[in-house]
Parts: structure tokens; C-alpha cells; sequence
């Protein structure tokens, strides 16, 4: 049922998820924390000239990772992935910028090691498929959907860069 009223809610306030304020989700997933890989994705981020505008650390309670994953719940891996994903903490961040959903997502590499390409983040430290490093939403809607399950909406800042007449 949350899952539905997210998906209203984000159709409803999509108009205002274009151009520079586009937003996306991503995650550091624990093995990532693990392996101390959280500045040099940060860094790949910013370096592409992304405008960072939320960020915390934290350990994810059960029920946001099961409505976090919400699609995949008749997956037989549905289980071991909530178990994996609350196995540790977790940093949850909000990107934005032109294209950010589509561009971010591309960035990370494919879920399969085996076929990942060089460059991306996956391709660069996934060794294994079921410990992949890190998650990003996949479009536009999983992203309205995914932001407000880990933000609340004080947690998130707009903010002007310098830059940004420039990028």
C-alpha cells in the first residue's frame, strides 16, 4: 500500500524532476563500507560534476529495505538480499543534476562482475554479484520513490555552486 502511494505521489510532483533539479538515489551497500570505498565513489560523483545534496550514514532498519526492494520480494533471493543489505551500515546519498538518474546509473556498471566494464564502479571493485558495492535508482520514478523512504525532506538541502554556470 506505500509502495502505491509513493508511486501517486511521485507522478503527481514529477513535473518539478527536470533539468538541474533532478534528483537520484544512491548507496554505498555495506560491503562497499567495508572495503573503504565510500570517498573514492563520492569523488566520482562530484568529479562529474554532480551537486551532492544528502548524506548520511546509517544502519537500515528492516522495513525500509524491504520496501526498498519491494519489487523483487518474490525473487528467491529477496531474504538473503534484506539480510545482506542490514548486515552493516549503509551511506545513503541524494545526487542532482541534469540527466543525474540516467547518467549516475550508468556510472555504476552492470550487476554482473563477469560483464561490467572498466571505468564504472562496479567494473573497478565488484568481485561478486551478490556484493556489488553499491545501488542507484534506475530511473526517474524508482528515484521519487526511493529518496523519501531514506530522507526525510529537512535532510535534504538545496544549495548553489559556484560552478554552476559553468557545468
Amino acid at each position: 500500500m506505500i509502495c502505491l502511494v509513493l508511486t501517486i505521489f511521485a507522478h503527481i510532483f514529477q513535473t518539478g524532476w527536470t533539468g538541474a533539479k533532478e534528483r537520484t538515489f544512491i548507496a554505498v551497500k555495506p560491503d562497499g563500507i567495508q572495503r573503504r570505498l565510500v570517498g573514492e565513489i563520492i569523488c566520482r560523483f562530484e568529479q562529474k560534476g554532480f551537486k551532492l545534496v544528502g548524506l548520511k550514514l546509517l544502519q537500515a532498519p528492516e522495513s525500509v529495505l524491504r520496501e526498498h526492494y519491494w519489487d523483487l520480494r518474490g525473487k528467491p533471493f529477496f531474504n538473503g538480499l534484506v539480510c545482506y543489505m542490514g548486515s552493516g551500515p549503509v551511506v545513503a546519498m541524494v545526487w542532482q543534476g541534469v540527466d543525474v538518474v540516467k547518467t549516475c546509473f550508468g556510472m555504476l556498471g552492470e550487476m554482473n562482475p563477469a560483464v561490467c566494464l572498466p571505468g564504472t564502479i562496479r567494473g573497478d571493485y565488484c568481485v561478486e554479484g551478490g556484493r556489488n558495492v553499491i545501488h542507484g535508482s534506475d530511473s526517474v520514478e524508482s528515484a521519487q520513490r526511493e529518496i523519501p523512504l531514506w530522507f526525510r525532506r529537512h535532510e535534504l538541502h538545496s544549495w548553489d555552486h559556484s560552478s554552476s554556470r559553468w557545468i
